[in-house]
């Protein structure tokens, strides 16, 4: 009797987590206890992070050291700069980030230490040098010189100003701060249960990372923020975009930015950054973006009963803040950097080697002849 295949793991609970929950049945996610929607309102992209790795959300005084603590290692070494210079111009930027991450793990003297001190220590490493990574290789492909990190501003200000030499106003910061916090955590999805099987194995805090970024660039998972956009300048006008989405549909091609493993209702993260997209349009008047993605939206839930998911409005949001497209993966990179360490730790506080069986269904077992007799 052959076992029962759960192609892709589907419906299969392989463990226990503290760390966040999918609430399919209510359209709700919560880290650690705390609805994520009250997360964004109520709370900053560090005082999340802060939960995520520390388990509580802090007190003022917990805030202004964790935030200190960031800021004084934003700084990226002059060889790593060296390392992201040789790195050919027509690599992707998550596999430009994956390098360099790879990179920061060699300039490590304490990877064999699996201590949940040290793991937190290395996460808010990463949590501080990323966004510079990031913003050095923005400047690079636009031929900019490297902007230093600023111990003067905050984590979301310092990001923009490395970027683009400048501070956006508040509402472009707060749907910033917001998309942090929402693609932060989102409990056993594909790249975080790649990082959990890594760790499993007693690699390291870093070669797990990387392992989550590999998993993220696809466009199945965090790759479809890039999908969406590219979308929406091909659709290039509401008045196309009943055509556009028509003529896919009749073709039986995927339409990125839709539909959820978990979610069959709606992604419970989808209003709130929709919101905060609509506030950026409206402020840059570009409001003619969130128009074509209603649309969009409007025909696929009507034909297909499908629903959105956070990369949908997260990908149009992140262009009219001025990002390529090519770098809206690692954007997300820089979120959930927290939620990957929170189940790394996780995982190693009670590790058992994740090894799965399969079913075989290749040949049978057979002679090996002599190759004269082939």
């Amino acid at each position: 009797m052959n076992a029962e295949i759960k192609k892709g793991l589907y419906g299969v609970v392989v463990d226990e987590t503290r760390v966040s929950k999918v609430m399919p049945e209510t359209n709700s996610l919560t880290y650690r206890g705390y609805p994520v929607q009250e997360l964004c309102t109520k709370a900053s992209f560090l005082e999340v992070a802060h939960l995520l790795l520390k388990k509580e959300l802090p007190n003022e005084n917990e805030l202004a050291s964790f935030s200190e603590l960031e800021k004084s290692q934003r700084q990226i070494s002059p060889d790593l700069m060296k390392i992201i210079d040789l790195i050919p111009q027509h690599s992707h930027p998550m596999d430009m980030v994956r390098t360099a991450i790879s990179y920061l793990a060699l300039e490590q003297t304490n990877l064999e230490d699996r201590s949940e001190q040290n793991y937190v220590s290395q996460a808010i490493s990463l949590l501080a040098k990323v966004p510079t990574i990031i913003a050095y290789l923005i400047r690079k492909k636009r031929n900019q010189p490297l902007l230093e990190p600023s111990s003067s501003l905050d984590f979301n200000e310092n990001f923009f100003n490395m970027c683009f030499a400048k501070v956006p106003s508040s509402t472009i910061l707060k749907a910033f701060d917001v998309s942090l916090i929402l693609y932060a955590e989102h409990s056993f999805n594909a790249s975080t249960f790649t990082a959990r099987v890594i760790t499993s194995s007693l690699s390291d805090f870093y070669g797990a990372v990387c392992g989550g970024i590999s998993s993220l660039k696809g466009p199945l998972h965090g790759g479809a923020n890039e999908a969406v956009m590219k979308m929406l300048l091909d659709i290039n006008g509401l008045e196309n975009a009943d055509d556009w989405v028509n003529k896919r549909l009749e073709e039986k091609k995927v339409i990125m930015g839709f539909g959820h493993r978990v979610y069959k209702s709606g992604d419970s993260r989808v209003p709130t950054m929709k919101k905060y997209y609509i506030d950026v349009a409206k402020e840059l008047e570009q409001e003619e973006w969130v128009e074509i993605s209603n649309r969009v939206e409007e025909i696929i839930l009507k034909k297909k009963n499908i629903h959105p998911n956070l990369d949908f409005p997260a990908g149009p949001a992140y262009y009219l803040m001025g990002f390529d497209i090519d770098f809206f993966t690692p954007l997300f990179v820089m979120s959930r950097i927290t939620g990957w360490a929170a189940h790394i730790i996780e995982q190693n506080s009670d590790n058992r080697l994740i090894r799965p069986l399969s079913h075989y269904n290749g040949e049978l077992q057979r002679e090996v002849k002599e190759i004269t007799q082939r």
